[in-house]
C-alpha cells in the first residue's frame, strides 16, 4: 500500500477538499425535502454545523444566536470567556494589537487563571436563553471543568487538543483517563482531534459519544507548519468514517464523526459530508459574522501556548449576519454564505434524501475542479478565485 518515496519507505497518497469532486446522482431530490438532522445521543440539531471553540468566534451571545438558528456553538473554557469578567476587553487588545506583537499579547492575556465561577456563569448565561449549551476544555482541565459545566446545566462537553489519543503516556503528570472520565459524565462528550482509523477506534471504545476529525487544517492553525503533522481532511474523514461504521457493526453503538477545520465555503462542507461526516465544525466562516466577538479577526486555540504557539491571528473580515452565513440570502459570490442552502442543494443534486444517503455519494479525484474554465474569475479575483 502506498508509493515508494525512497529506499525501503512507502507513503500513502492522501487527499484534501480541493482535489476531489462529487458526482451528480441519477435521481435528483427537491432540496427543501432533504433531511439534514444531526444527532448525538438524545440531542438533535436540524442544522449540522458546529461553531469552533475559538475566542474570536464564540462568546455567549454568539452561542445563543447559533442555538436559535438550530445549530450549535462551542464555548472555549480555556479562553478569555472564563478568565475575564469582561472578556471583550481582552479580545479588543488582541484585535487591535500590532501584527508583530500579537503572539506576545495573546500569551500574556491567557496567563490570567481561569475562574471556576466564570465557567459556571457562562454556561448559565447560555442556558438562560433556552438554547443548547456546549463547552470545551483541554484534557488536563476536563475533570475540573466537566463537573462544573455539567452541574451548571451544559448539554454537551468537548475535550479537545491538537491530537488526542486514548493512551497518553506521561510521567510528569497524571494523564486523563478517558474511560473513567466518560463514565462519570451524564451529558454527551465529544473528543478530538484525531485523523487515523486506529486512533478513532480506540477513542470510541473508550466511550466517546462523538469524535472531532482534523489536525492542522484550520485557517488560523499553524500545526502543520510547526510540527509537520496532519492528514488532509478528505482522507482523514473517510478513514474515521470507516472506523465509525466498523465500531457500529461491532458494538451496535453509533458514534458520529465531525470534520473539524479546513472548510471555507459551501463546497468544502458538502464534500466533508459526502466523505462520511455526520456534522462539521467550522471556525473562519463563522468568524466573518457580525455576531462574532473577534470583529473580523480569528485566532487558533493553540495560539496562546507559552513556548510553542501553533496558531496565528488572521483577518477574515465581517461579511454579514450569522443568519446570512447559515441560511442566506448570500450577498457575496464566493460560496461563504447560505451554507445550508449549499448543503441542501448539493444533497438534492446527488440524489440524497438523508445524510446517510449523502455519505454514499460518488467521489472522483479531480485536482482541476477549482481551476477548469475559471480563467476570468482568476484574473478578476471574483467567485471561486476570491480569497
Amino acid at each position: 500500500m502506498g508509493e515508494w518515496i525512497g529506499i525501503g519507505r512507502r507513503a500513502r497518497r492522501c487527499y484534501g477538499f480541493d482535489e476531489i469532486a462529487l458526482v451528480p446522482g441519477t435521481v435528483s431530490v427537491n432540496p427543501t425535502e432533504v433531511d439534514t438532522t444531526f444527532e448525538i445521543k438524545d440531542l438533535k440539531f436540524r442544522v449540522p454545523f458546529i461553531a469552533s471553540a475559538m475566542d474570536g468566534v464564540v462568546d455567549v451571545n454568539f452561542a445563543i444566536a447559533m442555538g436559535k438558528l438550530g445549530a450549535l456553538a462551542v464555548l472555549n473554557l480555556d479562553g478569555v470567556q472564563s478568565r475575564y469578567d469582561d472578556p471583550q476587553e481582552a479580545i479588543a487588545k488582541i484585535v487591535e494589537g500590532e501584527v508583530d506583537k500579537t503572539t506576545d499579547i495573546v500569551q500574556q492575556l491567557y496567563k490570567v487563571p481561569v475562574k471556576d465561577e466564570l465557567v459556571a456563569k457562562r454556561v448559565k448565561e447560555i442556558k438562560a436563553a433556552n438554547v443548547p449549551c456546549a463547552v470545551s476544555s483541554i484534557p488536563q482541565n476536563a475533570e475540573r471543568f466537566g463537573k462544573i459545566a455539567q452541574d451548571s446545566g451544559a448539554d454537551l462537553f468537548v475535550v479537545q487538543s491538537t491530537v488526542t489519543t486514548a493512551r497518553h503516556l506521561a510521567t510528569k503528570y497524571q494523564p486523563l483517563d478517558f474511560a473513567k472520565f466518560l463514565k462519570s459524565m451524564k451529558i454527551p462528550v465529544i473528543i478530538g482531534n484525531c485523523v487515523t482509523y486506529d486512533q478513532g477506534l480506540e477513542l470510541m471504545e473508550a466511550g466517546a459519544d462523538g469524535l472531532l476529525v482534523g489536525v492542522g487544517p484550520g485557517a488560523a492553525c499553524t500545526t502543520r507548519g510547526v510540527l509537520g503533522v496532519g492528514v488532509p481532511q478528505v482522507t482523514a474523514t473517510v478513514d474515521l468514517a470507516a472506523a465509525r461504521d466498523f465500531y457500529h457493526r461491532k458494538s451496535g453503538r453509533y458514534v458520529p464523526i465531525i470534520t473539524d477545520g479546513g472548510m471555507r465555503i459551501g463546497g468544502d462542507i458538502c464534500k466533508a459530508f459526502a466523505c462520511g461526516s455526520d456534522a462539521v465544525m467550522v471556525g473562519s466562516a463563522f468568524a466573518k459574522a457580525k455576531e462574532a466577538p473577534g470583529r473580523g479577526y480569528h485566532w487558533g486555540m493553540a495560539y496562546p501556548h507559552s513556548s510553542l504557539p501553533r496558531g496565528t491571528r488572521i483577518f477574515v473580515g465581517t461579511t454579514g449576519t450569522l443568519e446570512q452565513i447559515v441560511f442566506g440570502p448570500a450577498i457575496i459570490d464566493d460560496g461563504s454564505q447560505n451554507l445550508m442552502g449549499a448543503l441542501t442543494t448539493c444533497m438534492g443534486t446527488v440524489g440524497a434524501r438523508t445524510m446517510k444517503e449523502f455519505q454514499l455519494t460518488e467521489i472522483i479525484i479531480a485536482p482541476s475542479i477549482q481551476t477548469e474554465g475559471k480563467l476570468f474569475q482568476q484574473v478578476q479575483r471574483v467567485g471561486m478565485a476570491r480569497k
